[in-house]
């Protein structure tokens, strides 16, 4: 069994894969002041709620974008399952070639996402990834990672809003009902969903124009499936990527 592990700026997602098949999947929050004595016992509640034993994980890799984290992750892996785990990062074999003018600054989870992605859809693709910040890549025939583009997510711009904002009250966000909103909340819930949709509509119409063809639009994170039903392009919702690809590397790289 493996055990797979994403660092993400809000949350770390944990997950078990047996004979590429996802047991189970977790979130718990990503917090820098968390010791790795403090995250083992995260992983290992994760773990036994689930009913898994920690004497059935045979590897483990690990995927992160919050270098301060990383290492008490780790530790605290090491830890729990007395193995060094596997970790994402430059000299491990993706299968992609990245076409970048920095290779290494491409951050691990667009790696794995694209991985995964590739694994089941062929190029060319655009890749979505609505999280803490929203990231589009673009992956060419032949398996070419040419760049992408990033932007503020969903909530993180919500939240830049609340805080600028004195009379501007905290939403959640849910579909509104219509474009134009007739309170202030509706407003706020319209501005957020249906403008990220139309933020989203627009790049692909600029990067299909660029590229000068369609491409197969894939979109994952924990907004997805709130935004992409908006969109007026049709997107392929896919809600576990990371850990698929996550799979697919470590098969790729396990020494026999």
């Amino acid at each position: 069994m493996l055990l797979a592990i994403d660092i993400g700026n809000t949350n770390i997602v944990i997950g078990c894969i047996r004979d590429d098949e996802i047991l189970f999947k977790a979130r718990i929050a990503t917090d820098r002041s968390r010791t790795s004595d403090q995250y083992g016992v995260e992983i290992m509640n994760m773990l036994q709620a689930f009913g898994v034993c920690k004497d059935d994980i045979e590897d483990c890799i690990i995927s992160s974008v919050v270098p301060p984290v990383f290492n008490s992750v780790k530790t605290g892996v090491i830890k729990v399952i007395g193995k060094q785990p596997m970790v994402v990062g430059p000299g491990l074999k993706t299968g992609l070639n990245i076409h970048v003018d920095v290779p290494s600054q491409v951050g691990s989870d667009r790696i794995v996402i694209a991985v995964a992605a590739l694994d089941e859809y062929a190029a060319p693709l655009i890749l979505m990834d609505l999280g803490t910040a929203t990231t589009i890549e673009v992956i060419e025939p032949e398996n070419v990672y040419i760049g992408g583009v990033i932007f503020p997510g969903v909530k993180t711009s919500l939240d830049a809003l609340i805080s600028r904002a004195a009379q501007l009250p905290g939403i959640s966000l849910d579909k509104p009902k219509n474009v134009i909103g007739k309170n202030t909340v509706d407003c706020m819930r319209s501005g957020m969903m249906y403008g990220t949709a139309a933020m989203l509509d627009g790049i692909i119409d600029r990067m299909e124009q660029e590229l000068g063809h369609r491409s197969t639009l894939i979109a994952t994170g924990g907004m997805a499936q709130f935004i992409a039903p908006l969109c007026k392009h049709p997107i392929i919702l896919e809600k576990d990527l990371l850990l698929k690809g996550l799979n697919i590397i470590y098969k790729k790289n396990k020494k026999p």
